[in-house]
């Protein structure tokens, strides 16, 4: 009998049976490494690529094997950037905010301050221009990307004292994550940019008087509650973090069209995943926190005022310079405005009333 005809009587068991595997199951027997920016304690962060590299081998019958190594295991955390281009190692799993010093644009396909929510990034990536934007953008650099996971929105830091005005931010040791610095600076402080597995030391000895990390679940891992009392919120500088899986360009445009679509479909699994453990876990070790003493506060309303004014005008004044900028800021921007005119008649009063309710 035909294999055709074999198939279209036997079907899928018949197929498996008479030893006829699918397609994906005749390709090539391949080995990558990941490289992550975070440390293997961080089950959230670091676990998101471990869930795409177990997908990428399930759906191959394990025939894609991907390694994951956290920071440090072949790279610094902040040096992926530079592995995944040279071709070093062929996937990064990192938050691109890192590297806004090689050009702020890498912002944009994580997070900057008040930008898009975590819904609302993945809509501008999956259904609007992002994805093909920041793919545009990333080619400069020999990578492709695919979304890795978001933290949702975070909590914005532990501080040594309590922050009552602006003025408690001048002059102030902040460790924030990437771009969110320079908004920071405008404001007076004096922002840090340290990889996770040096934050609690710096905190500890009291090189910096502040760090912002994710949310409870993630922070209370680390123990800054152990060392700074104040916990204020919003994370205004991370409405919605997405984490990219950065590829190498001539790694992936090796690969067959079953292993692209593969790697395609466990990214978007690891994506989801993500965020679905951050809103089951953050609840209870909020709880928590707060049970062992933790001050939950919000952040004062001239804080958050300059902070905004000081974002769009940082944000008007990179677009005067940096043409890679302004071309995905224009559509990130109009992207958010035609999202929160939406949310607002939705999300925000439907939460607004469920938050009100005892």
């Amino acid at each position: 009998m035909e294999r055709r005809s074999l198939i279209q009587h036997a079907g899928l068991a018949g197929v498996l049976a008479a030893g006829m595997a699918p397609a994906v199951h005749a390709q090539a027997a391949l080995r990558w490494r990941l490289t992550s920016s975070f440390p293997k304690s961080l089950d959230t962060l670091f676990g998101a690529a471990e869930t795409f590299a177990k997908k990428v081998h399930d759906l191959s019958g394990g025939k894609f094997v991907i390694s994951t190594h956290a920071a440090g295991e072949l790279m610094p955390a902040l040096g992926v950037l530079d592995g995944v281009q040279s071709g070093t190692v062929e996937i990064a799993h990192t938050a691109n905010y890192y590297f806004f010093g090689k050009d702020e644009t890498f912002a944009l396909g994580c997070a900057v301050p008040f930008g898009l929510n975590s819904r609302q990034m993945t809509a501008w990536m999956y259904a609007g221009n992002g994805l093909s934007l920041m793919r545009e953008f990333y080619a400069k650099y020999n990578i492709i990307s695919f979304p890795g996971g978001n933290t949702g929105a975070q909590m914005g830091g532990w501080y040594r004292k309590e922050i009552k005005s602006i003025k408690d931010i001048e002059g102030m040791k902040l460790r924030i994550g990437g771009f969110a610095g320079r908004v920071i600076e405008r404001m007076g402080g004096v922002p840090q940019n340290i990889a996770g597995g040096g934050v609690y030391q710096a905190l500890e000895k009291g090189t910096i008087d502040a760090v912002e990390w994710v949310g409870p679940y993630d922070d209370q891992k680390l123990g800054f509650n152990k060392v700074a009392p104040y916990y204020y919120y919003p994370g205004w500088w991370e409405g919605g973090a997405q984490l990219d899986l950065m590829i190498n360009l001539k790694a992936y445009d090796g690969l067959s069209a079953e292993y692209k679509s593969i790697i395609e479909a466990a990214a978007a699994f690891a994506h989801v995943e993500m965020q679905a453990k951050y809103d089951v876990k953050n609840p209870g070790a909020l709880r928590q926190l707060v049970a062992s003493g933790t001050k939950v506060l919000p952040f004062p309303k001239d804080v958050m005022d300059l902070a905004y004014k000081e974002s769009m005008a940082l944000y008007a004044e990179i677009g005067a310079r940096n043409p890679n900028w302004k071309k995905v800021y224009d559509d990130y921007a109009a992207f958010l405005k035609e999202e929160n005119m939406w949310f607002r008649f939705t999300e925000m009063r439907f939460d607004s009333f469920m938050q009100a309710q005892k």
